[in-house]
């Protein structure tokens, strides 16, 4: 712990994004990337920190799904231990784990006198970083894209196919929230609206190797009609390589309010331990020139931004 501490105390004279990841969050780092995570297969909720665990819903096809977990379902209990003192993130690390493995958790159901007693064995469960598309009136559609992940650039292709088929022949592409992810997605989704060779984004580093220049392709669905793009304050990197492409290229109009402005780029070296450490190497551009990172001299002022948009209160993850 000393040694832990020591080291990301140290890293804090770099930058924001420098950071050292133990093996736990090196784990959920790689987990998110991959698009996918072994547990049960919920989401669970737990709005403030004096109301109970509760089950948003099961995803179908899961281990909670087959054994029976219902939405509103209160999770008293996780192996013995009472839920209610515990934060989600703390809930999260008891229900996910090894595929194979069990977990005991009981349940107060509405309806029922008395606690039901579930054991569960956990499986690989995918997450989906384009959680739905659908028209929002004939010809308009609509796509939420929650982060970027190695599945983005699939998931995104096949909803568009449906949307065409469907008679979309306008499109709003929501990003408001999206933290960022994998720099290759983001450049494989910005080039399904871009014109082949146009600039999508480059990186400056002092590294060997860290100035890179991508372009579009022309490959894939190429969607040539109206596009608007939706960004809040809580739109980073990734997001914002996508956004900051199609605003340069007047391919779109983007619409909510001023994005995060996070334009470092990390690479990840694996340490001793299963740990890793996330060390800055380079910046990112967008095609115009404009470094998407902004001032981060007063970390308060970096991550305590001013505004009326607040994060929302209900938590929601799934496990």
């Amino acid at each position: 712990v000393a040694i832990e501490g020591a080291i990301r105390g140290m890293l804090k004279t770099l930058d924001p994004h420098t950071n050292f990841l133990n093996a736990a969050d090196y784990q959920d780092m790689m987990e998110e990337q991959h698009g996918s995570f072994s547990g049960l297969g919920i989401v669970i909720s737990k709005p403030t920190v004096d109301r109970p665990l509760t089950v948003i819903s099961p995803i179908e096809g899961t281990p909670a799904f087959r054994a029976g977990i219902r939405p509103g379902d209160v999770i008293s209990q996780i192996e013995g231990v009472d839920t209610l003192d515990m934060s989600v993130d703390q809930a999260m690390k008891r229900l996910r784990g090894a595929k194979g493995t069990r977990v005991n958790i009981t349940v107060t159901r509405p309806g029922e006198d008395v606690p039901l007693h579930f054991t569960i064995t956990r499986d690989d469960i995918p997450t989906r970083s384009v959680p739905y598309a659908f028209l929002i009136r004939p010809g308009i559609g609509f796509v939420r894209v929650t982060n970027f992940t190695q599945t983005t650039d699939r998931e995104l292709e096949e909803k568009l196919g449906t949307l065409k088929s469907e008679g979309m022949d306008r499109l709003i592409l929501d990003l408001r929230g999206n933290p960022g992810g994998l720099l290759e997605q983001a450049v494989r989704v910005a080039d399904k609206f871009l014109t082949k060779g146009q600039k999508i984004v480059y990186t400056r580093g002092r590294i060997r190797g860290s100035d890179q220049e991508y372009l579009a392709t022309g490959v894939g669905t190429h969607i040539d009609f109206p596009l608007i793009v939706l960004v809040n304050k809580y739109s980073a990197s990734a997001s914002e390589i996508v956004a900051g492409s199609v605003q340069d290229h007047d391919r779109g109009l983007i619409i909510g309010k001023s994005t995060w402005g996070k334009g470092l780029v990390q690479t990840v070296y694996p340490l001793s331990q299963r740990s890793a450490l996330a060390l800055t190497t380079a910046h990112y551009y967008t095609p115009s020139g404009r470094l998407i990172q902004r001032d981060y001299n007063s970390l308060e002022d970096y991550y305590y931004l001013s505004g009326d948009e607040e994060e929302p209160e209900e938590e929601r993850i799934p496990t």
